[in-house]
């Protein structure tokens, strides 16, 4: 596993197909805030609450200029369908061998059985400028997000 990323790290750049299997490479997003979070898995209740949170804010974190992607390890198809299940505006990035997840450094959890939940909120340098990391409060990562975002002086319009 490469080292773990913490605050003040530059974000690595990673290229994963999105939800329609076209690649994005997370560089190219630099200039603007990001919220990049790592989920276990499509459409199970902790992921699913999470990514509705992200969507219920969605509206502020666009306002603030910021994009959203998921990434989880599940296939550009699954994404398409948990995305349109349940109204997700944001791109879900598929990480299929988990090698973004390793170059960043998420940990697992439940003794590394399941993939670990961590959000990163990362300013327009691509650096990394708060992580949040909890398997069990799923609300508590967009929560955080948003708080993070308004700290970093990005106006609403």
């Amino acid at each position: 596993m490469a080292k773990k990323i913490e605050v003040n790290d530059k974000f690595p750049a990673f290229t994963l197909p999105d939800q329609d299997g076209n690649p994005v490479n997370l560089a190219d997003e630099f200039g603007k805030p990001l919220v990049v979070y790592f989920y276990p898995k499509d459409d199970t209740p902790g992921c699913t609450k999470e990514a509705c949170s992200f969507r219920d804010q969605y509206e502020f974190f666009t306002d603030a200029g910021a994009k959203v992607f998921g990434i989880s390890s599940d296939s550009s198809a699954s994404h398409r369908k948990f995305r349109a299940k349940h109204n997700l505006p944001f791109t879900l990035l598929s990480d299929k061998g988990n090698a973004a997840r390793k170059q960043v450094g998420v940990p697992g959890s439940l003794l590394g059985l399941l993939p670990g939940r961590v959000t990163y909120i990362i300013d327009p340098q691509g650096v990394v400028q708060q992580i949040f990391n909890s398997q069990l409060d799923v609300v508590g990562h967009v929560t955080k997000a948003v708080d993070t975002i308004k700290a970093m002086n990005y106006s609403v319009n």
